[in-house]
């Protein structure tokens, strides 16, 4: 998993609520395991259209997406993240995911970002106004800056902050931990010992 701190990009808005996974990544690419080549088909049933936002070229630099609320619903599959992924998204920014997908998100290093409705709206405007715009993201701070500098905060669970900020995953910190849990392995070892 890679590294996350910072990020000042623009943004793309797809602003419809109850995006699911299956719209995400449609169920024909999800024969793998591998994360390999599945930014070419996010939103794939939507990019036939030539006017589809993630067509157009100021959408090709953007790390950013402002989605609708209650985004990721549906399916559990964790290729939407990958997707979202693959496709250089660092940062989704919405006012509500479904559970599934933020937990899936989050082990992957995609940051999901929850803003309350008049900033979620107040972003889309901007788009709208300048697709050029661009905000900055501070995973340590948890702060979100707009371009006239205002500062909004966004929640995370401390767990998950200090795996993005570090670039690991779960599992790469419990491994992380191996020489203390080997030191307690051992020191429970010998309280067995004593009991018996």
């Amino acid at each position: 998993m890679e590294q996350f701190t910072t990020l000042t990009s623009t943004m793309v808005s797809i602003p419809i609520e109850n995006i699911d996974t299956d719209q995400i990544i449609p169920a024909q690419f999800l024969k793998g395991v591998d994360r390999a080549g599945l930014g070419e088909h996010l939103f794939h049933h939507w990019r036939s259209d030539p006017d589809f936002i993630l067509n157009q070229p100021a959408a090709q630099d953007a790390r950013i997406l402002v989605a609708g609320d209650n985004f990721g619903c549906g399916s559990s599959r964790e290729h939407a993240v990958w997707a979202l992924m693959g496709k250089g998204f660092q940062v989704v920014i919405s006012t509500g995911y479904a559970d599934i997908f933020q937990n899936n998100a989050l082990k992957n290093g995609l940051l999901p970002i929850t803003v309350d409705a008049p900033t979620h709206k107040q972003l889309q405007e901007m788009i709208a106004d300048n697709p050029a715009h661009t905000v900055s993201v501070d995973l340590e701070t948890q702060t979100l800056t707009l371009p006239d500098g205002q500062s909004i905060s966004f929640p995370i669970d401390s767990f998950s902050k200090k795996c993005i900020l570090q670039g690991i995953d779960p599992l790469g910190y419990l491994q992380s931990q191996e020489e203390h849990i080997a030191a307690y392995e051992a020191e429970h070892a010998a309280r067995v010992e004593t009991i018996e």
